[in-house]
């Protein structure tokens, strides 16, 4: 089987890709100068010249506050994008699995969301992924699945663990928010589970489904637990409150998913996030060094 990655130079797009090519699978990875996921005529070339049996799209507009002021082309990327990736498969014959988020959801849950709960972004960022998962539902539906992932971080990019270390290094404390949970999740699980299950999309697996590590925890429990697992003094970490730090785009106070869905097609559920934590951290500061000049 043929697989074509887009956003393969993002976080989880280059771990996709990697988790691929462990695998020994034939991997098509495309980033946004190769494929521009809002242009139909970069999609029908990228088609036309590898004929995908399946593809995964990572592309996304992530930039959370931007999007506030920014949602038309947030929405290009997010939304009309997935669109056009999912008639163009629809037209291929060729399966989709696309990548969304937890900020489809209100976030003011107090238990863990089901993949069906009702949705209701208070963000421009969530209301254009959101047009993202209709869309691709919609186009080609039966043989597509969304994805929804949240609280990322990984090797590669900017992201929390790495920013964690980072002021770890500079700092003598760091106040982090205490007030906002969710479940951290290494990007390379992420990839492994959709590595997993991609094959039985349009066979058995389609709609919507939640690749988060298992557990919650706050941010500043997050932070604690890089602290501790890097050698530092957690209790360097000090808890502060989200009302402290002000942002454009609210930050979800719950975003805790539920697994539900994998059961149904055989697969085992998520590890927790501590475990994943615990073996991402060396991958992490492995690649922070290698980037230092």
């Amino acid at each position: 089987m043929r697989w074509l990655v887009t956003g393969a130079g993002g976080m989880l797009g280059r771990d996709m890709v990697g988790e691929l090519r462990r695998r020994g699978e034939d991997v098509i990875p495309l980033d946004r100068a190769a494929l521009d996921i809002t242009s139909p005529g970069s999609i029908d070339r990228a088609f036309a010249e590898h004929r995908p049996d399946l593809v995964v799209n990572c592309a996304a507009y992530t930039a959370v506050d931007a999007a506030e002021t920014d949602e038309r082309q947030a929405l290009a990327v997010n939304g009309d994008g997935p669109r056009l990736l999912a008639q163009t498969c629809a037209a291929y014959g060729t399966r989709l699995v696309h990548v969304s988020t937890d900020y489809v959801f209100s976030g003011d849950a107090r238990t863990a969301y089901p993949e069906d709960h009702p949705t209701a972004p208070r963000t421009a960022y969530g209301r254009t992924k959101l047009a993202g998962e209709r869309a691709v539902l919609t186009e080609h539906p039966g043989a597509s699945a969304v994805v929804r992932a949240a609280w990322l971080y990984g090797a590669h990019g900017r992201n929390f663990v790495r920013t964690m270390l980072d002021l770890e290094a500079r700092r003598n404390t760091v106040d982090v928010v205490d007030d906002q949970r969710g479940q951290p999740t290494w990007s390379v699980d992420v990839a492994a589970r959709i590595a997993d299950f991609s094959p039985l999309v349009g066979v058995g697996a389609h709609g919507v489904f939640h690749a988060t590590n298992a557990g919650q925890a706050t941010w500043y429990e997050l932070a604690r637990e890089v602290f501790w697992l890097a050698g530092a003094d957690p209790h360097r970490v000090r808890p502060t409150s989200s009302t402290a730090l002000s942002r454009p785009a609210p930050r979800p106070a719950y975003s805790v998913l539920a697994h539900d869905r994998w059961q149904e097609i055989g697969l085992p559920p998520a590890r927790d996030w501590r475990a994943a934590l615990h073996e991402a951290l060396p991958h992490i500061r492995k690649a922070t060094s290698c980037e230092t000049p």
